[in-house]
């Protein structure tokens, strides 16, 4: 950026400050122009320059004159003097006061083409800086990137190139990386968070910019696939250059191909803990820690472990616990059966919880051997069959602990013993007396004893049980199925 400051400091020119309202507005180009209108003719930003050949003997239209020009963005004003007009006019200098323009005196010995070579050559420099300055920032942000794979130090390397704050926000608005830089402190998280939810749904093509009273803060998204996995919150102070804002530019580019190498390394450790599951499942715990021991990121494999496994019917809420399973360390893995984790026995719980409370249904296997896994990742699949809504949770030594009973389907087990003791249901004292004769192994004597009848009574209530059921009591296959049945239904009472 050229300023008029810049343009006054060029001693070989020896412009006059008649009025100086802004020393540091910037000089786009040169104009000159004897019209007492030539606003059509001009962009903004521009140093005018003129004679006032036409506007000799001008007393009150001087007033109309600036305030065309003001309105046009002109930065300033500049008069030769020994022309037309010995000096500024009165009626000029008040009229740049009031409208406040800046006003400058060019002397006869200046010609106008030595102020637009001189300005022409200070922004040919001040380009040959930006450019420069923009290198600069460029190596010191790759250096940054290079630093830190994942790009955490670019943002705090950025904030102090633009002499503002920057902070890396998640696509849900929460911070991923500090507000950091000498104005972290102006950084509204909360509205930036909401302008996150505003943009979020537009993608990778979005971008937003809220303007402060001396800057602007800008959130660029993060990342090179189908949506942003993050978004950079930039705060510009008012007059940044090209390099600053060419710097911001490189910072997320820098930070999208950081995040894609961040997935690429995710997607080929997801890849090495796939295999080294398939190999623990058959039996190859060697080759599951060599596979393992390749993943750029961290896996801690217990010497004893409990297969957790979870099946949830949002795929997104599997790739969630799979995330943060990752960020753990955790030997986490998805296959056919949903997300497989082998975790220290005394962590399975408050894995298993976090899962239930996403939406997943759970189940835990024994604890085993890494040389066992098969054995937990079966008896996990076990557990998890039992899962549902009322008990998303199920450990596979709870089921063990309820009896044969905890691996049969309720409905089914109870259908089955109906059917099996219906031709009992009018005889109570029968019912109990199988009971009782199970519980003893068939002893009759003890049966007798137990419920204070002869035993022969016993023995013609046992013929008549297994005339009304079909049982073949002294048959142990006859006698599972008979206790199963008695276990499914309420006991009878006692006779």
């Amino acid at each position: 950026m050229v300023s008029l400051a810049d343009l006054l400091a060029v001693d070989s020119l020896a412009l006059r400050r008649t009025h100086l309202v802004d020393a540091d507005a910037p000089v786009r180009w040169v104009a000159t122009s004897e019209l007492d209108d030539p606003t059509p003719f001009l962009e903004g930003g521009e140093l005018l320059l003129t004679t006032g050949l036409g506007m000799r003997g001008w007393r009150r239209a001087w007033d109309g004159y600036v305030e065309r020009l003001v309105a046009a963005g002109v930065c300033a004003l500049g008069l030769a003097t020994g022309l037309t007009h010995a000096r500024p006019p009165v009626g000029l200098v008040r009229a740049c006061r009031q409208h406040r323009l800046n006003l400058i005196e060019i002397p006869h010995s200046t010609p106008f083409v030595a102020v637009s070579r001189a300005t022409a050559d200070l922004l040919e420099e001040a380009d040959r800086e930006e450019a420069r300055e923009a290198m600069r920032c460029q190596r010191e942000l790759i250096t940054a990137a290079l630093e830190a794979h994942d790009g955490s130090a670019l943002p705090r390397r950025l904030a102090r190139l633009v002499r503002g704050a920057t902070v890396v926000l998640a696509p849900d608005g929460a911070p991923l990386i500090d507000p950091s830089g000498p104005r972290a402190a102006d950084l509204d998280l909360s509205a930036l968070a909401q302008e996150v939810a505003r943009i979020r749904p537009q993608g990778l093509r979005a971008a937003s910019a809220l303007a402060t009273p001396d800057a602007t803060v800008e959130l660029h998204p993060i990342g090179a696939r189908a949506r942003p996995s993050g978004y950079l919150g930039v705060l510009l102070p008012h007059g940044a250059g090209e390099a600053r804002r060419s710097a911001v530019r490189t910072a997320v580019a820098l930070l999208g191909l950081a995040g894609e190498r961040a997935a690429e390394r995710r997607d080929a450790d997801r890849a090495l803990r796939g295999r080294a599951l398939t190999l623990l499942l058959a039996g190859d715990t060697h080759g599951a820690l060599l596979v393992l021991g390749a993943a750029a990121g961290r896996v801690v494999v217990p010497d004893r472990v409990c297969v957790v496994l979870a099946r949830s019917s949002a795929p997104s809420a599997e790739g969630d616990l799979i995330e943060a399973g990752e960020d753990e360390g955790l030997m986490i893995a998805r296959d056919d059966e949903g997300v497989v984790a082998l975790v220290a026995p005394e962590r399975a719980d408050s894995l298993a919880a976090a899962a239930a409370a996403a939406g997943a249904r759970v189940g835990i296997g024994e604890p085993v051997t890494l040389d066992d896994v098969a054995t937990g990742y079966r008896t996990a699949g076990h557990a998890l069959a039992r899962a549902g809504e009322g008990s998303p949770v199920v450990a596979w030594e709870r089921v063990v602990r309820t009896g044969i009973l905890g691996l049969l389907e309720p409905d089914r087990a109870a259908d089955f013993a109906r059917t099996l003791l219906t031709p009992l249901a009018t005889t109570p004292e029968l019912r109990a007396t199988l009971l009782i004769f199970l519980a003893h192994h068939g002893s009759r004597l003890k049966v007798a004893a137990e419920l204070g009848i002869h035993r022969n009574t016993v023995r013609h209530r046992i013929e008549q049980v297994e005339a009304l059921t079909g049982l073949r009591l002294d048959d142990p296959e006859d006698r599972v199925r008979a206790w199963i049945a008695l276990q499914a239904l309420p006991a009878p009472p006692a006779p």
